[in-house]
């Protein structure tokens, strides 16, 4: 038998063997390359958000809070995910806000929870008067940590991101009101909650809309205004009422920022990771303080420049209108039993979260 001998031409051969093997390999590599790239690109596709508020594009809610978050969200999540806002009702109505957040019409809604009452039992008591707040840093942290606690079913449908409230209300009068019998029978602008609460004092509640008070305070329809400070320069109620008296337990309003359930749950965990982290930066740094800001330089435009005189209630004499508006808290208490809330166990967390923070934010 002969052998075979390929002599420099095998070598050769077997050189373009090992080369093509080489090449076929190399087509593998980069198509499987290839198709792992694409399945990053797609999981790294930019996620854009609708946020619907409905306070003006000039308001701080929208200036100092939410661009900046939104800002620092797009950061934090290396630019996958843009929160585009919709200010002043330009996607939905502020009483429609969080459904349309359940809903999927906008993905992240700002509003007040009030807005829809009835629809979140177990949050009324954040607003409810006889319950002492300093500021807007206390009534939020309150009800951020309060919610927390008590994780109340009425929000289970929407992933809450975050709370904030305006802290407590003032009254801005025309004569001083400095004891109930001052309060006796006087006209206030008051909605809602804070009407109810008014004619528990003797007061006599007259609803309006805020954008009406000032006409209807220069002309002498009322003779004073309950509500945040900042209405005295937003509104410019400074200019037709002279007095402010503290009342730091009559009045509270709470907003929510929350995001659609099913969108939330579409990001990655550490997408979420890296939101919660700058909503907690932002709750403390921001939201927390942000009616405090707007109040703090109201209190300074009335008094300095518009001259208004600030009056504080004597103890003993705060001590009597907390009494008095103590039957609201006692039907919230049998309304939510009625629901099967435990309604007073969440005041008493309330009441208890608030002594805590007024002595840490003073």
């Amino acid at each position: 038998m002969k052998r075979l001998c390929f002599g420099n031409g095998g070598r050769a051969l077997t050189t373009v063997m090992v080369l093509l093997l080489l090449a076929v390999t190399a087509l593998f590599t980069l198509t499987g390359c290839s198709s792992q790239s694409s399945a990053l690109v797609k999981n790294q596709q930019v996620v854009e958000l609708k946020l619907a508020h409905f306070f003006p594009s000039t308001h701080p809610a929208e200036k100092e809070l939410i661009q900046p978050w939104s800002e620092a969200i797009e950061e934090a999540t290396n630019g996958q995910v843009k929160i585009i806002s919709y200010p002043q009702e330009t996607l939905l109505k502020a009483d429609a806000i969080y459904d349309g957040v359940v809903d999927g019409i906008a993905d992240i809604g700002l509003s007040c929870f009030s807005y829809t009452r009835g629809h979140f039992p177990a949050l009324e008591a954040f607003e409810l008067p006889g319950v002492t707040y300093n500021n807007s840093r206390v009534s939020s942290k309150v009800a951020w940590e309060g919610i927390k606690q008590i994780n109340p079913k009425e929000v289970q449908d929407t992933k809450l991101m975050m709370v904030l409230t305006t802290g407590s209300g003032d009254l801005f009068t025309k004569n001083p009101v400095q004891t109930l019998a001052d309060l006796n029978g006087l006209e206030l602008r008051a909605t809602g909650l804070s009407a109810k609460t008014l004619k528990m004092l003797g007061a006599n509640p007259v609803a309006m809309p805020q954008s009406d008070a000032y006409e209807s305070l220069s002309k002498g329809v009322v003779k004073g205004n309950l509500g945040p400070i900042e209405v005295l320069q937003g509104w410019k109620q400074a200019e037709v009422t002279q007095y402010i008296t503290k009342t730091p337990f009559l009045y509270n309003t709470l907003f929510f920022v929350t995001m659609n359930l099913d969108k939330w749950n579409s990001l990655s965990p550490e997408t979420q990771q890296a939101i919660e982290k700058v909503n907690e930066e932002y709750f403390e740094k921001v939201a927390m303080g942000l009616w405090d800001k707007q109040n703090e330089a109201a209190l300074k435009y009335a008094v300095d420049e518009n001259g208004m005189k600030l009056l504080t209630l004597q103890k003993e004499e705060a001590d009597r209108w907390i009494a008095l508006v103590k039957p609201i808290q006692d039907e919230y208490v049998a309304s939510m039993k009625e629901k099967g809330i435990a309604g007073q166990q969440i005041l008493d967390t309330v009441k208890e979260l608030a002594v805590k923070y007024n002595e840490e934010y003073k």
